[in-house]
């Protein structure tokens, strides 16, 4: 635990205090609009796919943007007056590989933001009640499989393109190149202050479990209702659920602590962290309120985490840990307010 804190005391000494203001006070703006007029829910619902793809990205390109515009200077770059972050940035040779990845990135998540039609895989004619159940049930427990598989093949081309241009270079944290795939490494990797770091969110989670806008929303398990009427036991099933969800977070581990922060990191050094935390608060905006804040912090704690140990293992552990408590106190919690009543 001292290591963590060593960590984030080390990063506020070296970013400027104005980059995480402004940031923050960014991310606040993002918040009060989206809860005010539920953007994400509005772009959730319109169809055809292709709109609600096209509004996410953007959505995600225009707060990765400006994250990045608020960041004013890069390391190995000395600060001028009147040269902000993309001035400075417009003089690196490899510039535009910076932006292509910019504009990559919001195009990656906002492909996975929508639903996948994969009816191919399942079918698609008419068929009886219990069959249409079947049918439903794999759909739902496909799609974060499959979305993870093609992410990881796109991630996986982008990093093998990277290391053909030079992915390390000079004025990165990383001069030596980073060699793990997107920080999928256990070089050095200790699990057990993770666990710990568990421990410590445990009791938040439990005061999350009683509040109203939270069990409204968990367990996500309870999307398998419809199948529990027809199959005894199930909690198999439900655990395939659980275990497919729990693949979401593998992915979104990869992307914004692995791809956003190690991945942008021969670009903007340790100024990729606010960028990827304000991201990753917006995808948070279907999420109760005091979830989605907590992501921002959260966020910013993973990825410079996953900056100084150079893995991501270990914020996959708080994550994925977290995620499945808070679907255990989601449970305990509809129940204990079914039992009351």
């Amino acid at each position: 635990m001292r290591d963590f804190l060593h960590y984030l005391k080390d990063y506020f000494r070296n970013i400027p205090l104005r980059n995480f203001l402004f940031t923050f006070v960014f991310v606040a703006g993002l918040i009060t609009l989206n809860y005010t007029l539920g953007i994400e829910n509005r772009i959730r619902a319109l169809s055809p796919w292709p709109l609600s793809f096209s509004l996410f990205f953007g959505l995600y390109l225009g707060v990765f943007g400006i994250a990045y515009s608020l960041q004013t200077a890069l390391p190995g770059f000395p600060p001028r007056p009147g040269h902000g972050f993309l001035r400075i940035l417009s003089e690196r040779p490899d510039k535009g590989s910076f932006a292509a990845l910019l504009l990559l990135a919001p195009l990656l998540f906002a492909l996975k933001m929508v639903h996948w039609d994969l009816s191919w895989i399942t079918g698609s004619g008419p068929v009886p009640g219990e069959a249409a159940s079947w049918r439903r049930y794999w759909l739902l427990i496909l799609q974060l499989p499959v979305k993870l598989l093609v992410i990881l093949g796109l991630l996986y081309a982008c990093w093998r393109l990277g290391r053909k241009t030079g992915g390390g270079g000079e004025g990165t944290d990383y001069p030596d190149g980073n060699d793990s795939f997107y920080g999928l490494t256990a070089k050095g990797f200790s699990a057990l202050p993770y666990f710990k770091i568990l421990l410590l969110l445990l009791p938040l989670v439990a005061i999350a479990s009683t509040q109203h806008d939270f069990l409204q929303t968990y367990p996500r398990m309870k999307n398998m209702a419809f199948l529990s009427e027809r199959v005894h036991p199930a909690w198999p099933w439900q655990l395939l659920y659980e275990l497919s969800y729990g693949l979401d977070f593998v992915s979104i581990e990869l992307f914004f602590r692995g791809f956003l922060v190690l991945g942008f990191v021969r670009f903007a050094g340790i100024h990729a962290i606010l960028p990827m935390a304000a991201f990753y608060c917006t995808i948070h905006f279907g999420k109760p309120l005091g979830e989605c804040i907590s992501s921002f912090f959260g966020g910013l704690a993973l990825g410079v985490i996953a900056w100084r140990s150079r893995t991501i293992l270990g914020g996959l552990i708080v994550h994925l840990g977290l995620a499945w408590m808070m679907e255990l106190g989601g449970w305990l919690g509809n129940n204990l307010v079914s039992s009351s009543h």
